[in-house]
């Protein structure tokens, strides 16, 4: 059969200006043309346009249906991809009904009224929601790493100093960083392959007084240094390059100023001098 365009926007549920974009868009090319000049579509246009109004009502993109349509992949494939996206999504949004119910509780306490307090909530709803969300999507539900979770997660008074304002602000800047959350999953990752959490306080008592003692890392002090970790060194190697990352040490500091810690101490000295010793 041949169909014009608003005889396929009657046979899918479409509208003809959406047949049209789709066709403009050469998802859906003509089969031909009439006397007139105008389009006509054939069964396999037809077929398209079900598979097209099916994926965009789950809301994938074009560019995805695109690679459908030329065959590149399969309805499945997109199908499973876009199904894990949406068990992330639905976690994510599971957090933040427990978040908003919490802060509405709080919220509802007798002469807590006015819009300063309402802006205080929602910033709050905000804070906690993103603090939530770095902190699944860097270590995962994982009941073994709460302690951990713990260790990384800002504590912001009410009544915040400028310091600590400013600490937050800059706090926030690093949990969207999705490459920090990426570094982060890795060395949680690496936490459950077997490079255990003290690993970094050995290289500190290892490694810090070789630094402190002028050791040249290119040294057969050096080596011994190394060799004493007793560690695979493909495996140390891996994990230095992930542990080895500025953000997550200024992510401590920050989060020091925010929870009224001491400063950590640096171990940016002893991680570059393992890896100069390392690679010689």
């Amino acid at each position: 059969m041949r169909y014009s365009i608003g005889e396929l926007a009657h046979q899918t549920g479409l509208t003809v200006k959406a047949v049209r974009f789709y066709s403009d868009r050469g998802l859906v090319p003509p089969s031909g043309r009439n006397t007139a000049g105008q389009r006509r579509y054939d069964d396999a246009a037809l077929a398209r346009l079900d598979v097209i109004r099916i994926l965009r009502d789950l809301d994938v993109d074009l560019a995805t249906i695109r690679r459908v349509i030329d065959g590149e992949t399969t309805v499945a494939e997109v199908a499973a991809e876009h199904a894990a996206a949406v068990e992330v999504q639905i976690g994510v949004l599971r957090r933040r009904r427990e978040v908003l119910n919490a802060v509405a509780d709080r919220g509802s306490c007798p002469g807590e009224g006015g819009l300063p307090h309402q802006r205080a909530l929602l910033s709050e709803v905000e804070r906690r929601c993103l603090i939530g969300d770095f902190l699944a999507d860097a270590l995962g539900d994982r009941p073994e790493l709460a302690g951990i979770a713990q260790t990384l997660t800002p504590d912001l008074p009410e009544d915040p100093s400028p310091e600590q304002a400013e600490a937050w602000l800059e706090l926030a800047a690093l949990m969207r960083d999705t490459e920090f959350r990426a570094n982060l999953r890795r060395l949680a990752d690496g936490h459950e392959g077997g490079l255990r959490r003290d690993l970094a306080a050995e290289v500190r008592d290892a490694v810090t007084p070789a630094v402190a003692a002028g050791i040249v890392p290119k040294s057969p002090a050096a080596k011994a240094i190394v060799d004493g970790l007793g560690r695979d060194p493909g495996e140390l190697w891996k994990w230095l390059g992930v542990v080895n990352d500025p953000r997550r040490e200024r992510y401590m500091e920050l989060l020091g100023v925010i929870n009224g810690w001491a400063a950590p101490e640096s171990l940016g000295p002893a991680f570059d001098w393992l890896a100069e010793a390392m690679a010689a």
